[in-house]
Protein backbone atom coordinates (compact mmCIF):
# COMPACT_ATOMS: atom_id res chain seq x y z
CA UNK A 1 0.00 0.00 0.00
CA UNK A 2 1.10 3.58 -0.65
CA UNK A 3 1.98 6.42 1.59
CA UNK A 4 -0.66 8.26 -0.12
CA UNK A 5 -3.30 5.27 0.17
CA UNK A 6 -2.02 5.29 3.78
CA UNK A 7 -3.02 8.73 4.29
CA UNK A 8 -6.71 8.28 2.99
CA UNK A 9 -10.28 7.57 4.51
CA UNK A 10 -11.19 3.94 5.26
CA UNK A 11 -14.34 2.20 4.34
CA UNK A 12 -16.70 2.54 6.97
CA UNK A 13 -19.35 -0.06 4.92
CA UNK A 14 -21.46 -0.01 1.93
CA UNK A 15 -24.75 -0.07 1.79
CA UNK A 16 -27.38 -1.31 -1.67
CA UNK A 17 -29.74 1.06 -2.29
CA UNK A 18 -33.69 0.29 -2.66
CA UNK A 19 -36.11 1.06 -4.92
CA UNK A 20 -39.06 2.66 -3.90
CA UNK A 21 -42.24 5.00 -5.21
CA UNK A 22 -42.27 8.83 -4.48
CA UNK A 23 -44.78 11.44 -5.23
CA UNK A 24 -47.54 10.16 -8.12
CA UNK A 25 -45.62 6.96 -7.75
CA UNK A 26 -42.13 7.58 -10.26
CA UNK A 27 -39.24 5.30 -9.23
CA UNK A 28 -36.36 5.97 -6.83
CA UNK A 29 -33.38 4.05 -6.21
CA UNK A 30 -33.25 5.23 -2.33
CA UNK A 31 -29.96 4.59 0.17
CA UNK A 32 -31.07 6.30 2.75
CA UNK A 33 -32.97 6.46 4.93
CA UNK A 34 -33.71 2.68 4.88
CA UNK A 35 -33.90 -0.46 7.23
CA UNK A 36 -29.96 -0.43 7.33
CA UNK A 37 -29.38 3.49 7.50
CA UNK A 38 -32.14 5.72 8.89
CA UNK A 39 -29.42 8.88 8.30
CA UNK A 40 -26.40 10.05 7.83
CA UNK A 41 -26.07 13.31 9.62
CA UNK A 42 -26.22 16.22 8.46
CA UNK A 43 -27.92 14.32 5.62
CA UNK A 44 -31.09 12.95 5.91
CA UNK A 45 -31.97 10.87 2.65
CA UNK A 46 -30.68 10.90 -0.83
CA UNK A 47 -32.86 9.87 -3.89
CA UNK A 48 -31.98 9.02 -6.93
CA UNK A 49 -34.80 9.50 -9.46
CA UNK A 50 -34.30 6.55 -12.35
CA UNK A 51 -32.58 6.65 -14.46
CA UNK A 52 -36.00 5.58 -16.51
CA UNK A 53 -37.30 6.17 -20.09
CA UNK A 54 -40.52 7.29 -19.52
CA UNK A 55 -43.04 6.70 -22.67
CA UNK A 56 -45.51 9.59 -23.48
CA UNK A 57 -47.97 10.75 -20.44
CA UNK A 58 -45.62 8.58 -18.30
CA UNK A 59 -43.78 11.24 -15.90
CA UNK A 60 -44.93 11.56 -12.82
CA UNK A 61 -43.93 14.35 -10.37
CA UNK A 62 -45.05 15.32 -6.30
CA UNK A 63 -47.66 17.63 -6.06
CA UNK A 64 -48.28 20.07 -3.84
CA UNK A 65 -46.72 19.11 0.01
CA UNK A 66 -45.08 21.30 2.86
CA UNK A 67 -41.31 20.90 4.37
CA UNK A 68 -39.89 22.44 7.68
CA UNK A 69 -36.45 22.38 9.42
CA UNK A 70 -33.96 21.47 6.65
CA UNK A 71 -32.85 21.91 3.09
CA UNK A 72 -33.64 20.08 -0.53
CA UNK A 73 -31.21 19.89 -3.10
CA UNK A 74 -32.32 18.89 -6.18
CA UNK A 75 -30.07 17.98 -9.11
CA UNK A 76 -30.76 17.09 -12.72
CA UNK A 77 -29.10 14.95 -15.33
CA UNK A 78 -31.80 14.31 -17.89
CA UNK A 79 -35.36 15.12 -18.03
CA UNK A 80 -37.18 18.49 -17.28
CA UNK A 81 -39.29 19.47 -13.81
CA UNK A 82 -41.16 22.18 -12.86
CA UNK A 83 -40.53 23.47 -9.24
CA UNK A 84 -43.58 26.34 -7.81
CA UNK A 85 -44.18 27.19 -3.98
CA UNK A 86 -45.86 28.89 -1.87
CA UNK A 87 -43.14 32.06 -1.16
CA UNK A 88 -44.11 32.90 -5.00
CA UNK A 89 -41.04 30.98 -6.67
CA UNK A 90 -41.33 29.44 -9.76
CA UNK A 91 -38.72 27.80 -12.22
CA UNK A 92 -37.39 24.90 -14.31
CA UNK A 93 -35.04 21.85 -13.65
CA UNK A 94 -33.38 21.25 -17.24
CA UNK A 95 -30.22 19.35 -17.41
CA UNK A 96 -27.60 20.15 -14.97
CA UNK A 97 -29.23 22.57 -13.05
CA UNK A 98 -29.25 22.40 -9.21
CA UNK A 99 -31.87 23.64 -7.25
CA UNK A 100 -31.57 24.06 -3.46
CA UNK A 101 -34.30 24.98 -1.32
CA UNK A 102 -34.01 26.14 2.14
CA UNK A 103 -37.38 24.93 3.85
CA UNK A 104 -36.65 26.25 7.26
CA UNK A 105 -39.74 27.87 8.84
CA UNK A 106 -41.50 26.30 6.39
CA UNK A 107 -43.10 26.34 2.63
CA UNK A 108 -45.26 24.46 0.69
CA UNK A 109 -44.30 23.86 -2.87
CA UNK A 110 -44.61 21.12 -5.91
CA UNK A 111 -42.43 19.28 -8.08
CA UNK A 112 -44.04 18.65 -11.72
CA UNK A 113 -42.42 17.26 -14.78
CA UNK A 114 -42.82 19.94 -17.73
CA UNK A 115 -45.69 20.15 -19.79
CA UNK A 116 -44.07 19.14 -22.80
CA UNK A 117 -41.94 16.08 -21.08
CA UNK A 118 -44.91 15.13 -19.20
CA UNK A 119 -46.74 14.79 -22.89
CA UNK A 120 -43.71 13.14 -24.98
CA UNK A 121 -42.33 11.34 -22.47
CA UNK A 122 -37.96 10.81 -22.30
CA UNK A 123 -35.57 10.08 -19.94
CA UNK A 124 -35.57 11.09 -16.15
CA UNK A 125 -32.59 10.74 -14.04
CA UNK A 126 -31.13 12.97 -11.27
CA UNK A 127 -31.41 13.27 -7.74
CA UNK A 128 -32.30 15.03 -4.44
CA UNK A 129 -30.63 14.90 -0.99
CA UNK A 130 -32.07 16.16 1.88
CA UNK A 131 -29.63 18.62 4.09
CA UNK A 132 -30.47 18.93 8.00
CA UNK A 133 -30.24 22.43 9.30
CA UNK A 134 -29.43 23.03 12.71
CA UNK A 135 -31.40 24.09 15.50
CA UNK A 136 -30.71 27.71 15.50
CA UNK A 137 -31.61 27.77 11.66
CA UNK A 138 -34.76 25.46 11.66
CA UNK A 139 -37.59 28.50 11.84
CA UNK A 140 -35.12 30.95 9.16
CA UNK A 141 -36.68 32.44 5.90
CA UNK A 142 -37.40 30.17 3.24
CA UNK A 143 -34.65 30.93 0.42
CA UNK A 144 -34.80 29.19 -3.29
CA UNK A 145 -31.59 29.18 -5.07
CA UNK A 146 -31.89 28.04 -8.95
CA UNK A 147 -28.18 27.36 -10.76
CA UNK A 148 -28.57 26.41 -14.31
CA UNK A 149 -26.05 23.74 -15.42
CA UNK A 150 -23.83 27.01 -16.81
CA UNK A 151 -22.87 28.33 -13.66
CA UNK A 152 -21.86 25.09 -12.21
CA UNK A 153 -18.10 24.83 -12.13
CA UNK A 154 -16.10 21.95 -13.75
CA UNK A 155 -12.28 21.00 -12.78
CA UNK A 156 -9.91 18.96 -14.29
CA UNK A 157 -7.76 17.11 -13.63
CA UNK A 158 -4.18 17.56 -14.44
CA UNK A 159 -4.36 13.82 -16.44
CA UNK A 160 -7.15 15.16 -17.88
CA UNK A 161 -8.85 11.75 -17.12
CA UNK A 162 -10.98 13.30 -14.35
CA UNK A 163 -13.75 15.58 -14.28
CA UNK A 164 -15.61 17.51 -11.35
CA UNK A 165 -18.99 18.97 -11.09
CA UNK A 166 -18.39 21.54 -8.14
CA UNK A 167 -22.18 21.71 -6.84
CA UNK A 168 -20.82 22.81 -3.31
CA UNK A 169 -17.47 23.07 -1.55
CA UNK A 170 -14.41 22.73 -3.64
CA UNK A 171 -12.46 20.32 -6.08
CA UNK A 172 -9.44 21.03 -7.73
CA UNK A 173 -8.87 24.15 -6.93
CA UNK A 174 -12.44 25.39 -7.68
CA UNK A 175 -14.79 26.95 -5.36
CA UNK A 176 -19.11 26.93 -5.66
CA UNK A 177 -21.35 29.16 -6.02
CA UNK A 178 -23.68 28.04 -4.44
CA UNK A 179 -24.35 28.89 -0.77
CA UNK A 180 -25.50 26.67 2.06
CA UNK A 181 -26.37 27.13 5.70
CA UNK A 182 -24.83 23.58 6.62
CA UNK A 183 -20.95 23.38 5.51
CA UNK A 184 -21.25 20.42 3.25
CA UNK A 185 -19.46 19.61 0.11
CA UNK A 186 -21.19 17.95 -3.43
CA UNK A 187 -18.95 16.54 -5.78
CA UNK A 188 -20.37 15.08 -9.42
CA UNK A 189 -16.68 13.27 -10.70
CA UNK A 190 -16.72 11.35 -13.86
CA UNK A 191 -13.25 9.35 -13.90
CA UNK A 192 -12.16 7.34 -17.15
CA UNK A 193 -10.65 4.10 -17.09
CA UNK A 194 -7.09 4.24 -15.43
CA UNK A 195 -8.08 7.40 -13.15
CA UNK A 196 -8.45 8.79 -9.66
CA UNK A 197 -8.91 11.64 -7.13
CA UNK A 198 -7.79 12.47 -4.16
CA UNK A 199 -10.05 14.89 -2.65
CA UNK A 200 -9.76 16.83 0.16
CA UNK A 201 -12.09 17.47 2.65
CA UNK A 202 -12.35 18.53 6.39
CA UNK A 203 -11.35 15.69 9.08
CA UNK A 204 -14.58 16.37 11.07
CA UNK A 205 -16.73 15.87 7.89
CA UNK A 206 -18.42 12.83 7.56
CA UNK A 207 -18.73 11.66 3.96
CA UNK A 208 -20.35 9.00 1.86
CA UNK A 209 -20.14 8.27 -2.26
CA UNK A 210 -22.76 6.61 -4.39
CA UNK A 211 -21.98 5.00 -7.41
CA UNK A 212 -24.11 6.37 -10.28
CA UNK A 213 -22.39 4.46 -12.92
CA UNK A 214 -19.45 2.00 -13.37
CA UNK A 215 -16.88 0.66 -10.44
CA UNK A 216 -15.08 2.36 -8.02
CA UNK A 217 -12.39 1.28 -5.87
CA UNK A 218 -11.34 2.54 -2.24
CA UNK A 219 -8.88 0.87 -1.11
CA UNK A 220 -9.28 -2.71 -0.97
CA UNK A 221 -13.00 -1.83 -1.75
CA UNK A 222 -15.14 -1.67 -4.60
CA UNK A 223 -18.38 -0.33 -5.16
CA UNK A 224 -20.82 -0.85 -8.23
CA UNK A 225 -24.14 1.15 -9.65
CA UNK A 226 -26.77 2.07 -6.47
CA UNK A 227 -24.18 1.43 -4.00
CA UNK A 228 -23.61 3.76 -1.39
CA UNK A 229 -20.24 3.82 0.38
CA UNK A 230 -19.25 5.19 4.23
CA UNK A 231 -16.15 6.48 5.57
CA UNK A 232 -14.64 6.65 8.34
CA UNK A 233 -13.45 9.87 9.58
CA UNK A 234 -9.78 8.54 9.95
CA UNK A 235 -8.02 11.03 7.47
CA UNK A 236 -8.91 14.44 5.32
CA UNK A 237 -8.79 13.06 2.26
CA UNK A 238 -11.03 10.54 -0.05
CA UNK A 239 -9.48 8.55 -3.05
CA UNK A 240 -11.73 7.11 -5.55
CA UNK A 241 -9.75 4.85 -8.33
CA UNK A 242 -11.48 3.96 -11.39
CA UNK A 243 -9.40 0.33 -12.27
CA UNK A 244 -12.75 -0.58 -14.30
CA UNK A 245 -12.92 -1.01 -18.23
CA UNK A 246 -15.66 1.74 -18.00
CA UNK A 247 -16.45 5.29 -17.44
CA UNK A 248 -17.03 5.40 -13.19
CA UNK A 249 -19.82 8.36 -12.54
CA UNK A 250 -19.88 9.18 -8.92
CA UNK A 251 -21.23 11.56 -6.29
CA UNK A 252 -18.79 12.30 -3.46
CA UNK A 253 -20.99 14.24 -0.60
CA UNK A 254 -19.70 15.48 2.86
CA UNK A 255 -20.73 17.99 5.99
CA UNK A 256 -20.31 18.74 9.21
CA UNK A 257 -22.67 16.23 11.74
CA UNK A 258 -24.91 18.56 13.79
CA UNK A 259 -24.51 16.19 16.64
CA UNK A 260 -28.26 16.87 17.46
CA UNK A 261 -31.94 15.10 18.21
CA UNK A 262 -33.31 14.04 14.77
CA UNK A 263 -37.15 13.95 15.03
CA UNK A 264 -38.55 13.70 11.32
CA UNK A 265 -42.47 12.49 10.64
CA UNK A 266 -43.14 12.47 6.81
CA UNK A 267 -41.87 16.03 5.38
CA UNK A 268 -40.56 17.81 8.89
CA UNK A 269 -37.62 17.37 10.62
CA UNK A 270 -37.27 19.18 13.98
CA UNK A 271 -35.75 17.99 17.32
CA UNK A 272 -38.51 17.26 19.41
CA UNK A 273 -42.38 16.07 19.17
CA UNK A 274 -43.77 18.46 20.20
CA UNK A 275 -41.96 21.22 17.05
CA UNK A 276 -43.44 18.05 14.85
CA UNK A 277 -46.85 18.55 16.40
CA UNK A 278 -46.55 22.62 15.63
CA UNK A 279 -45.16 22.17 12.05
CA UNK A 280 -48.29 19.91 11.38
CA UNK A 281 -50.55 22.32 12.86
CA UNK A 282 -48.96 25.87 10.83
CA UNK A 283 -49.83 23.79 8.01
CA UNK A 284 -53.15 22.70 8.28
CA UNK A 285 -53.97 26.71 9.67
CA UNK A 286 -52.26 27.84 5.99
CA UNK A 287 -49.36 28.96 7.95
CA UNK A 288 -46.80 27.83 5.72
CA UNK A 289 -49.26 29.73 2.95
CA UNK A 290 -50.17 27.94 -0.26
CA UNK A 291 -49.40 27.57 -4.11
CA UNK A 292 -51.23 29.96 -6.06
Amino acid sequence: MTKEKQLVRSVAGIINSVETLEGEGFLVHRPFPTYALSEFDPFLLLDEMGPKDLGPGEAKGAPDHPHRGFETVTYMLHGNMQHKDSRGNAGALTPGDVQWMTAGSGVVHSEMPEKEFARSGGRLHGFQLWVNLPRRDKMIAPRYQEIPAERIPIATSEDGLSTVRVIAGESLGVRAVIETRTPIMYLHFTIQPGGSVTQKLPSEYNAFAYVVGGQASFGEETATRGQMVMFERDANQVLLENNGNSTLDALLIAGVPLGEPVVRYGPFVMNTKEEIVQAFEDYRTGRMGAIT
